[in-house]
C-alpha cells in the first residue's frame, strides 16, 4: 500500500449526495478536497450524479473509490431508504469507471470518521469525561434524513466499526402524549420506528400529531422551516414540538447504548450540531439516563457531539482501507 493513497470519496443521503477527491494518509488519515453536493432528487441515478461530478470536477480523477449510502449493504440491489436510487453493487464499479470501490453505510462510515477525528472535535456533552474504553462499545447516532446508528467495538484499544440498522427499531413511547402521538403516526404508516420521530422530518411528524391531539392551529411547514423557527425559537409550538423531540431522542439514544453496551456515546451529523446550545438545556439526558435499575450507570456514560463539516465524506474515506 502506498504511502499516500487518491481516491474519491463519496457520501450519498436521502437528499444530497457529496463528493470530494481525497488523500490517505499512511496512518490512514484523510484529507479532503473541495467538496461538491447534488441534490439526490435532481438526478434519476447514481450514475447520472456522478457524470455531473465527473464533468464539474474536471480533470484526471482518481480510479479508486468510497461511497457510503444512507442504507444497508451487502444485498445484490441496494435501494436508498429514502431515495428512488437503485445500485447493483456488482456492475457499479464497471458503470462508474472505477478499478477499486469500496461501499459502506452511512453511518458505519461516520463511525470510521469518529474512530480518527482527535479529541478536540470529540466535546464532551453529557457524563463523565473519559476515554473511549479499551474494550467494549461506542454507541455513534444521529437524526438526519432518517436515523444513523452505527457502533465502534473496541478490542485491546483496536476500533473495529459495526454497521447497524438501530434506526428502524420499534417506537417506545413513555408517557401518555407519546402514546398519542404513537397513535397518530399509526394512521400514517405501516409501522412506526424510531426515525419516524427522530429524524430531520421526524420532527414535523410530532409537530403535526401535536396539534392533532390538542386542536391547535398552527403554521404548516417545511422540514428546514420548521427546524429553523423550532431552533431559533421564533415559533412557540415548533419550540414545544422540538423539546418533545428532544425527549424522544435521548430516550432512543440511552436504548441503544444499553443494547451495545453502554461505555461512551457520540452524536454525529449536522441537526446535532445545530441543537447543541439547546440540548443541555432539554429534557434529553434526563431521558438517556431514565432506565430504571440502570439510570446510575447512564449518569457516567459520557456523551460526546461529533464535530466535523463533512464527517460523512471523511469516514468513507477513512474506510477505504478497511477490511471489508
Amino acid at each position: 500500500m502506498p504511502r499516500m493513497t487518491d481516491i474519491i470519496a463519496a457520501d450519498i443521503g436521502g437528499t444530497n449526495a457529496r463528493f470530494a477527491r481525497a488523500k490517505l494518509s499512511a496512518r490512514n488519515v484523510p484529507t479532503l478536497g473541495k467538496v461538491r453536493k447534488y441534490k439526490v432528487a435532481d438526478f434519476p441515478s447514481l450514475q447520472a450524479c456522478w457524470a455531473a461530478y465527473v464533468r464539474d470536477e474536471g480533470g484526471d480523477l482518481p480510479k479508486a473509490a468510497s461511497i457510503a449510502f444512507a442504507t444497508a449493504i451487502g444485498r445484490d440491489v441496494i435501494k436508498l431508504t429514502n431515495s428512488s436510487w437503485m445500485i447493483r453493487p456488482d456492475t457499479l464499479d464497471e458503470e462508474l469507471g472505477l478499478k477499486q470501490m469500496r461501499l459502506v453505510n452511512d453511518f458505519e462510515a461516520v463511525a470510521h470518521a469518529v474512530a480518527r477525528l482527535p479529541k478536540d472535535n470529540l466535546p464532551l456533552l453529557f457524563g463523565e469525561d473519559r476515554p473511549f474504553p479499551e474494550d467494549g462499545g461506542v454507541t455513534v447516532v444521529g437524526p438526519g434524513t432518517g436515523l444513523g446508528v452505527s457502533m465502534i467495538a473496541f478490542d485491546d484499544g483496536e476500533p473495529h466499526v459495526i454497521a447497524t440498522e438501530g434506526g428502524h427499531l420499534d417506537f417506545a413511547p413513555l408517557d401518555p402524549l407519546e402514546e398519542k402521538i404513537l397513535t397518530y403516526l399509526r394512521d400514517k404508516f405501516l409501522r412506526v420506528s424510531t426515525e419516524r420521530l427522530v429524524s430531520g422530518p421526524g420532527l414535523n411528524n410530532i409537530y403535526k400529531a401535536m396539534a392533532t391531539i390538542g386542536h391547535d392551529r398552527v403554521m404548516l411547514m417545511e422540514d428546514a422551516e420548521l427546524w429553523q423557527a423550532a431552533i431559533d425559537g421564533t415559533d412557540e409550538f415548533a419550540r414545544a414540538a422540538f423539546d418533545r423531540f428532544c425527549l424522544c431522542y435521548g430516550s432512543v439514544v440511552g436504548d441503544l447504548a444499553l443494547a451495545q453496551g453502554p461505555h461512551a456515546v457520540v452524536l454525529a451529523g449536522g441537526l446535532t450540531q445545530r441543537m447543541r446550545e439547546l440540548l443541555p438545556q432539554s429534557g434529553f439526558h434526563r431521558r438517556f439516563k431514565a432506565k430504571g435499575r440502570f439510570e446510575s450507570l447512564m449518569a457516567t456514560v459520557p456523551i460526546r457531539l461529533a464535530l466535523h463539516e463533512e464527517i460523512g465524506l471523511y469516514g468513507a474515506a477513512a474506510a477505504f482501507r478497511e477490511k471489508k
